[in-house]
């Protein structure tokens, strides 16, 4: 039962990450933290509840690390452009 269960998860990993090429940086952040989470939840716990409540919190992570890597970028690019527009003394 365990390991037909954590075969399960693997290959539901495998092919949620098979799509990505297509996705937002948002959309992949996202299905990799559900994926990772749900399958970390699952394999440790070895129950359905617990791996659905690992993908959702995993999501919620994958979605929270998005808007920190963007915010990141946006403050790079704002250094970039006030060092351009910056006279040399």
């Amino acid at each position: 039962m365990n390991r037909n269960f954590i075969v399960s998860c693997s290959l539901v990993s495998v092919m949620a990450l098979a799509g990505c090429a297509s996705m937002s940086d948002t959309e992949r952040r996202v299905t990799t933290g559900a994926a990772i989470g749900g399958a970390a939840a699952g394999i440790i716990s070895g129950k359905w509840g617990w791996a659905a409540a690992g993908a959702a919190t995993g999501a919620a992570g994958g979605y929270l690390y998005d808007q920190s890597k963007k915010n990141e970028q946006r403050a790079y690019e704002q250094g970039v452009r006030d060092a351009q527009t910056k006279k040399p003394k």
